[in-house]
Parts: C-alpha cells; sequence; structure tokens
C-alpha cells in the first residue's frame, strides 16, 4: 500500500515553546499582527480575569524590545496554575521572537527572559511533615 504524501508548506507563523513549573506554552507568531494575544481561544484579558501582573508578564518580552503591536500572538497552554502558564507564555514568546532577529538575543538573556526559571515544588521526604519541617523536637 502506497504511503499519502503530504507536502510541508512553511507556515506563515513562528513557533516556539516556553516552560515554567509544570506548564508548557506552545507560541505561534504571526508578523503583521496587531499586538493581540489568544490563550486556549480566548482573549488574554478574558483568560487571566484582568490580573494586570500576568499581563504584562506575557507581553514584556514585546515591551523591552518596543515591539508591542507588532505581532499577533496565538497560545495553547496546558498544565500548573495562571502564574505558571504567564512564565510559560513569556518564555515561549521571547523564544519566538529571538527566531524573528537573532539580534535581539542579547537583550532577551540581560532581562532574564530566555532562562528557563528550574524552580519546582520539593517532594516531600519520607520521616518529615512537608518537604523540610520535621517533628517537633522534644526535650523530655
Amino acid at each position: 500500500m502506497a504511503r499519502a504524501t503530504t507536502t510541508n508548506t512553511t507556515a506563515n507563523y513562528i513557533p516556539a515553546v516556553g516552560r515554567r513549573k509544570t506548564a508548557v506554552a506552545r507560541v505561534r507568531l504571526f508578523p503583521e499582527g496587531e499586538g493581540n494575544f489568544t490563550i486556549n481561544g480566548k482573549d488574554a484579558k478574558t483568560y487571566f480575569g484582568g490580573r494586570d501582573t500576568l499581563l504584562a508578564t506575557i507581553r514584556q518580552p514585546l515591551q523591552v524590545l518596543e515591539m508591542d503591536n507588532r505581532y499577533t500572538i496565538t497560545v495553547k497552554v496546558v498544565g500548573g496554575g495562571v502564574s505558571g502558564q504567564a512564565g510559560a507564555i513569556r518564555h515561549a514568546v521571547a523564544r519566538a521572537l529571538l527566531k524573528v532577529d537573532e539580534e535581539v538575543r542579547q537583550t532577551l538573556r540581560k532581562n532574564g527572559f530566555l532562562t528557563r526559571d528550574p524552580r519546582v515544588k520539593e517532594r516531600k521526604k519520607y520521616g518529615l511533615k512537608r518537604a523540610r519541617k520535621a517533628p517537633q523536637y522534644t526535650k523530655r
């Protein structure tokens, strides 16, 4: 039986993946956009419930490079909480901008947008109540 061949057409967007804690964000950066953010099919303001700090977080790489209204961005994000998801989106947007123009690497690196934040929740250890909290010591 013959295999079906698929034609690999070049997409008109720049893809990138970003991670933070357990959140994974897949970003598509569309050139010649109006600066819209769509996250999981919703507007960014709706998705984050109007939390301005999270909205500012996802726009940081664009604002640092002064490219606020140059791209339309669609995001598919899974896992984690809203703060971790915002960090994952920021990481992915920075990586996508790096694919657009390699010369912005130093600026993005200086602001810490290209480094994946490795901090995750520490596991609980046996003999302890939590990751580090030990039972109370009694002398007598």
